[in-house]
């Protein structure tokens, strides 16, 4: 797999002397108590470091800057515990290039009614001190993320938690890279789109490569290494011959096995965690990437067919931002096929040609070798399965000339009413949130691709907060959706993100 950087994130406690040492000391526990009771937690994954109190204006620049500078550090956590001047934060939001989360929580739960006093009340003054805080973040225009709360509650740890990968995917969009074999598939408009915008906007970096400078990596894979990584496959996954002979199948196999290891090996000497290809070019390949794709994007690549370079991105952030989430379900690319339009059943069947990540797998995983429709290579063998149930989240990141727009829109992923025994590829069947009718219009009015990026495990407001720190449109298609409200968002949008 693919691994990221243990990331940290620095809690800040926001006050001001001036009620006293007595005060400050109180803070210090305070804090030191709070972040002891996060990185108990299992709602927050990635581990919170307490620093010293947000006491002035050098202090914040100084801090904010220490943090820019620190790559395991990926974003600050403030809490104004008592009364904060927020003029002091001017000069460090100028400066600072992490995301930031407003935590405005409190110490104490409760007001205590038999005791309190205005002592209690000026070192206890949360309300007070997170709406000057905030005044200075829409002042100053400033995205950042608010969390409201008790800090001992479970689902207000969770949302931090969540904004926590949203700030990794902020931070680690800058490390993905893209190599793109071949160019986009001729005259489709929408997989492709301004890359100099997108390394400006994101961070990525996308190349393109000549096939044939990725095929002597295949063809300098052993017959020896094939055979061990086909033995694992065998030993994985069922085999369904369909037939054919076990010889030939095997050979075939092994054509996809050399390609894992070839690609994996360009994509890594090359310093690559994501890529595209065209089934149209496919130079001195012998078959279409199929198996072998779906394998590497199982380890954690990105990708994204037809010289679809977006795609591919969105995928490896997904990854990135559910990496180490317990009872992950998956993220993955699909692509929009065919309507279910009978009343009652009515649904989208999702799948792809081959390349089908099977982390979305539900049930058993096989083997079949079946020709493709179009092309003039060998039977490729792929992985054939069918997906998970339950709610999940389409995404499509398109390029719209002057600007780009993030489509979310959340889906419910069912079973199929039938079998579908001649379909050999892995599949997903959804309806789209509110309905396939609304749901659809919505998504066409939009813009959206017919890829997208899937994952059971990431929000649309996870997106939506992910788009608002990378400074770009976003829009969601959910169960509250209709066209009229949804047509004033996106002309709403024509202004807004000029």
């Amino acid at each position: 797999m693919l691994e990221i950087r243990k990331y940290q994130f620095w809690f800040c406690p926001c006050t001001q002397d001036l009620y006293g040492d007595e005060v400050l000391k109180h803070v210090d526990e305070h804090s030191a108590e709070v972040v002891r009771a996060l990185n108990a937690s299992p709602e927050v994954p990635f581990e919170v470091v307490l620093k010293p109190n947000l006491l002035t204006s050098d202090v914040i620049e100084q801090t904010f800057k220490a943090a820019n500078a620190d790559d395991d550090c990926a974003g600050i956590i403030t809490w104004a515990h008592t009364f904060s001047p927020s003029k002091n934060y001017i000069h460090g939001l100028k400066a600072l290039q992490k995301p930031l989360c407003q935590f405005a929580t409190q110490y104490n739960r409760e007001i205590p009614y038999d005791t309190i006093d205005m002592d209690f009340m000026n070192e206890n003054q949360a309300a007070h001190g997170e709406r000057e805080l905030g005044h200075i973040f829409a002042r100053m225009r400033w995205a950042h993320k608010v969390v409201f709360g008790h800090w001992q509650d479970a689902s207000v740890r969770a949302e931090l938690g969540a904004w926590q990968r949203v700030a990794v995917g902020y931070v680690e969009s800058k490390n993905i890279r893209v190599a793109r074999f071949a160019d986009t598939m001729r005259n489709v408009a929408v997989t492709d789109g301004d890359k100099i915008e997108a390394e400006e906007k994101f961070g990525w970096t996308v190349d393109a490569w000549p096939v044939n400078d990725l095929t002597p990596y295949v063809d300098a894979v052993t017959p020896a290494e094939a055979s061990a990584l086909a033995d694992e496959y065998y030993d994985t996954y069922e085999v369904i011959l369909d037939g054919r002979d076990p010889k030939e199948f095997r050979a075939h196999v092994e054509v996809q096995a050399a390609q894992e290891i070839g690609i994996e090996r360009f994509l890594e000497e090359h310093g690559y965690n994501a890529f595209s290809d065209h089934f149209g070019d496919l130079g001195a390949l012998r078959e279409l990437p199929s198996l072998s794709i779906q394998r590497l994007m199982q380890k954690g690549y990105g990708f994204g067919p037809e010289g679809d370079w977006k795609t591919p991105a969105m995928v490896r952030l997904m990854k990135v931002m559910t990496s180490g989430m317990a009872d992950a379900k998956g993220s993955c690319f699909m692509e929009d096929y065919t309507y279910n339009l009978v009343a009652g059943k009515e649904g989208i069947l999702e799948s792809h040609m081959t390349e089908v990540d099977p982390t979305i797998a539900e049930g058993r995983i096989a083997i079949r070798e079946t020709p493709l429709s179009m092309g003039d290579r060998e039977d490729p063998a792929r992985l054939i399965f069918t997906g998970k149930t339950g709610p999940a989240i389409a995404s499509s990141l398109i390029d719209l000339g002057n600007r780009f727009r993030l489509i979310v829109q959340e889906v419910d992923c069912k079973k199929v009413e039938k079998p579908m025994p001649m379909l050999p590829t892995g599949t997903l069947f959804w309806t789209p949130r509110p309905n396939l009718k609304v749901g659809t219009e919505a998504w066409i009015y939009a813009g959206g691709a017919h890829h997208t990026a899937v994952s059971f495990d990431l929000t649309a407001q996870q997106m939506a907060d992910w788009a608002e720190l990378m400074g770009i449109e976003c829009v969601v298609i959910d169960s509250d959706t209709t066209i009229r409200g949804f047509k004033r968002d996106l002309m709403l949008g024509e202004v807004c993100f000029r």
